[in-house]
């Protein structure tokens, strides 16, 4: 008999990871009955999958806690309650805060373990069991996500590493997502087989240290010992209907030789790559325990320039770091005006508890902090805009993703990660075709489809 249908909402914050994890959360329920739907007014189970690395992170999850409330209360007295859990980094982190502080939760699920969340919704149904669930268990994760999995368009994202081993003294992610563990190369290859075989043409690899990727080898060639990302991307290749590969987020110190080589090699590998150096300056790399100097960044970029000089260049930066002054802010300038980023992302310091941040002295004054964001974005800005002013005149393959805002118009992406509207017709969603660009924005592309008479 089929199970009882049933609405589920899930609010997804942060990172790419997390769109991955509630894309499986969503498969993992479907047995279950439980059906996606847009809005949380009507649903039996409501998620939030959470984020810990932007700013005032809690506090964004305990506001949409109280406007969730009226909602559980209005259904309380109904056949079908509303069951709500929080999901991800922050249930990990502050779990047992959530339970005291917010009883409309009824589970806390970490990001190790969401593969449970059938078990855990049975427990709380029948009030009983933990209701806090926390405890690292990747290998479990993934061996029980093993299966088929629900696909959305022509893009997906594909977790193949998670966990960070480098301890910035930013970041919360050690603690949330536990230490750095590595899917075997052949749980990979089989989840990018199922993506391909449903018209996904464009994977993701998805990874708090990606590029730290160190997983089992094949069955039948053990003898190699670990794959690193570089093979692993090679032999993603040879999947048939995988037209683009792309992978984030990676550590300046884990990109390896056979990686950059990679990006030479591959024509599936899009030349966009995604490397966080979060400061120009060496005494502030120091002080956040990046690992790395300036130099040694600006090093990689190079010799993955070198063997693909049309690369787009993408990073993350943190400005109003404890102890920062003028001198490390302008090294930060002039470190983005030598790499010239085609797109970045920036963000002022915010303390995290627990972290080895949060205790230094010289924490930096908020207006200040923002001054400095303001001038960094600036340049930033300033340089994205230039990058894809560039693109006019080019001809790139483009992957038609969906239909445009204006009628007989489609979107898509460019290699570089831009988005990109034309007039096409819409057989072409889902299909890669090549476009001329005639204008560009900060944020985006205008093209005309060449056509096959323009082709010839």
């Amino acid at each position: 008999m089929a199970p009882q249908r049933k609405k589920l909402f899930i609010k997804t914050y942060g990172c790419q990871m997390n769109v991955y994890d509630s894309e499986r959360m969503r498969d993992v329920l479907a047995p279950l009955g439980y059906e996606p739907i847009d809005a949380p007014d009507d649903a039996d189970l409501v998620i939030l999958n959470t984020c810990h690395i932007r700013e005032k992170a809690a506090e964004k999850v305990y506001s949409e806690l109280g406007r969730l409330r009226p909602h559980k209360d209005a259904k309380a007295d109904s056949n079908r309650p509303m069951t709500i859990a929080v999901a991800g980094c922050v249930g990990q982190a502050e779990g047992a805060e959530i339970m005291k502080r917010a009883p409309v939760v009824d589970l806390v699920v970490g990001p190790q373990t969401y593969h449970k969340l059938p078990e855990l919704i049975a427990q709380t149904h029948r009030a009983r069991g933990e209701r806090l669930e926390t405890e690292f268990e990747p290998v479990a994760k993934f061996d029980a996500l093993a299966g088929d999995r629900a696909v959305e368009g022509h893009s997906a994202f594909l977790t193949v590493q998670e966990g960070c081993d480098k301890f910035c003294t930013f970041c919360v992610v050690p603690y949330t997502r536990g230490a750095e563990w590595s899917r075997p190369v052949d749980q990979i290859v089989a989840e990018a087989r199922i993506l391909a075989s449903k018209g996904v043409r464009e994977i993701t690899l998805l990874g708090q240290n990606v590029n730290a990727y160190h997983g089992e080898a094949p069955a039948g060639r053990e003898a190699d010992g670990a794959w690193g990302l570089g093979r692993l991307l090679r032999h993603l290749a040879l999947i048939g209907g995988l037209d683009r590969i792309r992978y984030t987020t990676s550590h300046p110190r884990d990109m390896d030789d056979e990686l950059i080589a990679a990006h030479g090699d591959l024509e599936c590998l899009m030349p966009y790559l995604h490397l966080p150096v979060q400061s120009g300056s060496d005494k502030i790399l120091k002080a956040m325990n990046r690992q790395h100097s300036f130099e040694e960044y600006a090093r990689v970029i190079e010799k993955v320039r070198s063997v693909r000089p049309d690369i787009a260049i993408s990073g993350d930066f943190i400005v109003g770091f404890p102890g920062e002054t003028d001198v490390d802010f302008e090294a930060t300038l002039q470190g983005v005006r030598e790499i010239n980023y085609a797109s970045a992302f920036s963000f002022k310091y915010s303390r995290r508890p627990g972290t080895p941040g949060a205790a230094m002295p010289l924490q930096i004054d908020e207006a200040v902090a923002s001054e400095r964001l303001q001038t960094l974005q600036s340049l930033l800005v300033e340089q994205q805009t230039g990058f894809n002013r560039t693109q006019i005149g080019k001809r790139l393959p483009v992957l038609f993703e969906k239909a445009g805002r204006i009628d007989g118009q489609l979107h898509g992406r460019s290699p570089y990660l831009q988005s990109l509207h034309c007039d096409a017709p819409s057989h072409l969603v889902g299909q890669i075709a090549d476009v001329v660009i005639t204008d560009a924005t900060r944020n985006s592309l205008t093209g005309r489809l060449v056509e096959k008479a323009d082709a010839a």
